[in-house]
């Protein structure tokens, strides 16, 4: 997956931008920073956007320059999916839940790629690659460049460095999960930083609910006498408000939270797993 995502990146600039565009509404594009239509000021990266499930509908749009690169995104993002299905009913275990109650909840999750390339930045200390922010979906895959680190995480405070591990995976928790769990379970702050010196390639896996999920928590997850911490939403609603904003503003839930609820406090911890 690493090498076909170098490929892709290295092919002349002419070539690439036959696919770019700033329209986040496309299901394949290629394009810049985050949000370049909102943001004052741009980040540090390029990607590769792509929706990945159900794959017979979207791999037809997909690159066919490098040769392999839909046959080898293909079973990546198969496997990638298995994953995060697996771990979502780990996480319903873990809150005494049913293992399927999780995914079921979600609903037919979708699935979309994030192939980020971050250039050498001659003045690193001016930008972020990403700033500082949580992800509006479920659950996040993330595939680290083994030869350049750049993710760092948000923990009491103090941004922290995560280094590559080989064969093994970043987890980040998202805020459908924050806001399922009651809190319990906390999405990750996290940014990407940029270096003067060398590129480096990340590559996120995003399970998103579908549009119509109704995030709320279950009733056992909820302290008797109380309230949820977040108010019922549908992902959908979640997510047009979510791209209605800068990247780097206050937590998107923060704007969901349940007003009966005078508990419920303003929140920067997180939680990040790795798998190996």
């Amino acid at each position: 997956m690493l090498r076909v995502a170098t490929e892709f990146f290295s092919l002349p600039v002419e070539e690439k931008l036959k696919l770019y565009s700033d329209d986040p509404s496309k299901t394949m594009r290629l394009s810049t920073s985050f949000n370049v239509n909102k943001e004052k000021v741009h980040n540090w990266r390029d990607y590769l956007r792509l929706h990945c499930y159900p794959l017979e509908k979207y791999v037809p749009e997909w690159p066919s320059n490098p040769s392999s690169f839909k046959d080898v995104v293909s079973n990546y993002s198969k496997e990638v999916r298995a994953l995060g299905y697996r771990i979502e009913e780990l996480i319903s275990e873990s809150l005494g839940l049913e293992s399927p109650r999780m995914p079921r909840v979600l609903g037919d999750q979708g699935q979309h790629m994030a192939v980020n390339f971050y250039p050498p930045c001659p003045e690193p200390e001016l930008t972020y690659g990403l700033p500082g922010h949580t992800d509006p979906n479920a659950l996040t895959i993330l595939l680290q460049d083994l030869q350049v680190a750049g993710l760092q995480v948000l923990k009491d405070g103090k941004w922290l460095a995560i280094q590559p591990i080989p064969d093994a995976f970043v987890i980040n928790i998202g805020d459908q999960l924050q806001a399922l769990s009651n809190g319990k379970y906390r999405s990750v702050w996290h940014r990407a930083v940029v270096n003067a010196d060398k590129p480096r390639m990340s590559i996120a896996s995003f399970l998103c609910p579908s549009d119509d999920a109704l995030i709320s928590p279950p009733e056992s997850l909820v302290e008797e006498g109380s309230v949820a911490v977040y108010r019922d939403f549908t992902y959908a609603e979640y997510y047009k408000k979510f791209w209605s904003r800068n990247l780097d503003q206050e937590h998107c839930l923060e704007l969901f939270k349940n007003s009966r609820n005078p508990a419920a406090g303003s929140d920067t911890s997180s939680s990040i797993l790795k798998t190996s």
